[in-house]
């Protein structure tokens, strides 16, 4: 199961900068290091399918234009 989430994430990965040039989005950048995709994708390693999601789904909900950004590391396995 989790090489099929891993390989979902990947495939939007590679489909963004395709998807950013016909919708012009003006040069966005991620404003988290590293991205989202980066970061559901450790968070799959690291905890499995469903706790990396709940990870990155609440990673997504911290992406908006007043948040801060900046430096989000998947927290390590306890």
């Amino acid at each position: 199961m989790k090489p099929i989430f891993i390989f979902l994430i990947r495939f939007q990965q590679g489909l963004a900068p395709f998807w950013r040039a016909l919708l012009g989005s003006g040069g966005a950048c991620c404003r988290f290091h590293p991205t989202c995709s980066e970061y559901a994708v450790e968070a799959i390693e690291k905890h499995g399918v469903v706790r990396g999601i709940g990870l990155a789904l609440g990673r997504l909900g911290r992406c908006h234009p007043w948040g801060k950004g900046g430096w989000d590391a998947v927290e390590e396995v306890l």
